[in-house]
C-alpha cells in the first residue's frame, strides 16, 4: 500500500537520474537486454508511462508518468534495479554494509527525482534527456545514440532527425544528485 503522506503527486510526471555504483562501469549499455527486460517485468506488474528515456553506460535519465491514483515510483525503481541485478552474475565489489543487508554492489542506493510542475519543466527535461549522450561526448549527434527514446520521437515527428545541433543545447544543465 502506498503511503500518501510521503507521496509527491499521485498520477504525476517525474524526472529521474539513476547511477551505477561504479561510475566507470558500462553495465547499462553492455547489458541493455537485461535492463529492458527488468523494465518490461515491472511495467507489467506496476504500470506507468515512460515519456522519455536515455540509457548511458553508467547512468540513465527518464521521465515517467504514473497512473492517476499512484505515486509509488520508489517501488518501481526498487524492482527494476533488483530485476536487473539478478540478471547479472555476481562478482562486483560489495561493501560490508551492503553484504549485511543482502544487497549487491551494482547501483547507487538512491536516485535523484524531480516532480514536473509545468510544461516548461517537462520540455526542458525532455530535451535534456535526449541531448545527454552528446553532453557526455558519447556521440557528436543525438541521432547516433541507440539507447534513447529520441528515435521514437523522430518517427512521431516531435524531433527532426538532425535535432540537437544547436550550441545552446550544450548549455542545458540540471541539478543532479
Amino acid at each position: 500500500m502506498t503511503d500518501y503522506r510521503r507521496c509527491r503527486v499521485p498520477g504525476g510526471t517525474y524526472f529521474f537520474t539513476l547511477r551505477l555504483q561504479d561510475r566507470a562501469a558500462t553495465l547499462l549499455t553492455d547489458q541493455i537486454a537485461d535492463l529492458r527486460s527488468a523494465f518490461r517485468e515491472v511495467l507489467a506488474a506496476h504500470p506507468f508511462t515512460i515519456e522519455a528515456i536515455v540509457v548511458l553506460p553508467a547512468h540513465l535519465h527518464c521521465l515517467w508518468s504514473l497512473p492517476a491514483s499512484d505515486c509509488d515510483y520508489s517501488l518501481r525503481w526498487r524492482q527494476i534495479k533488483s530485476a536487473f541485478s539478478r540478471a547479472l552474475p555476481a562478482g562486483e565489489r560489495v561493501s560490508a554494509s551492503r553484504r549485511r543487508k543482502g544487497e549487491r554492489g551494482i547501483w547507487q542506493r538512491r536516485f535523484w527525482e524531480h516532480t514536473i510542475r509545468d510544461d516548461r519543466g517537462y520540455a526542458t527535461r525532455f530535451d535534456y534527456i535526449h541531448y545527454n549522450p552528446v553532453k557526455h561526448r558519447y556521440v557528436s549527434r543525438v541521432k547516433d545514440w541507440p539507447y534513447s527514446s529520441f528515435h521514437r520521437y523522430v518517427r512521431l515527428g516531435v524531433y527532426a532527425q538532425d535535432w540537437g545541433g544547436d550550441p545552446d543545447l550544450a548549455a542545458l544543465d540540471l541539478e543532479e544528485g
